[in-house]
């Protein structure tokens, strides 16, 4: 942790979890002035603890029915191979994240359609076309039990 101290903790606790509160809000919360809280959270954006600001959808609600993770290896295991595949799949608006693995495979990517028609064209036409790519697996989401972002935010045991 970036010297991080109890204060800046519970605000990055706070803003992660609703980041509609005013600074004067988090300021009472957290037993600080407006401007105090206001130059802390300016810090927290300048170094980037906080790297935006964003509003959570309810997938349903705008007619993303499908999100799966699909599971990929590469066939060429070069640097240069694994750089250029994260650079064109990354280019594709229904991939919401790609991660790089150790293990069996080198990505996972999750993928957000309208329905399993678009998620089938999604695969067909850009995953199966994409150069190196050795093979792929997916699992298509049923259920979502827990959809969280925020972090557990550990104390900060420094002095």
């Amino acid at each position: 942790m970036e010297n991080l101290d109890q204060k800046d903790l519970q605000i990055l606790d706070i803003l992660q979890r609703n980041s509609n509160y005013s600074v004067k809000e988090i300021g009472e919360k957290i037993a600080l002035s407006f401007t105090p809280t206001y130059e802390r959270i300016k810090n927290l954006e300048k170094n980037g603890t906080i790297e935006k600001y964003i509003a959570l959808l309810n997938r349903k609600k705008i007619g993303v029915e499908l999100v799966a993770y699909c599971n990929v290896t590469i066939r060429n295991q070069s640097k240069n191979s694994l750089d250029e595949f994260e650079k064109e799949i990354v280019q594709y608006d229904e991939v919401q994240e790609v991660i790089s693995l150790s293990g069996t495979y080198d990505f996972m990517l999750k993928i957000a359609t309208k329905n399993i028609d678009s998620y089938n064209n999604f695969i067909t036409s850009v995953l199966a076309n994409t150069p190196n790519i050795y093979q792929y697996h997916s699992s298509i989401v049923l259920n979502e039990i827990k959809r969280e972002t925020a972090y557990k935010i550990l104390e900060n045991k420094k002095k």
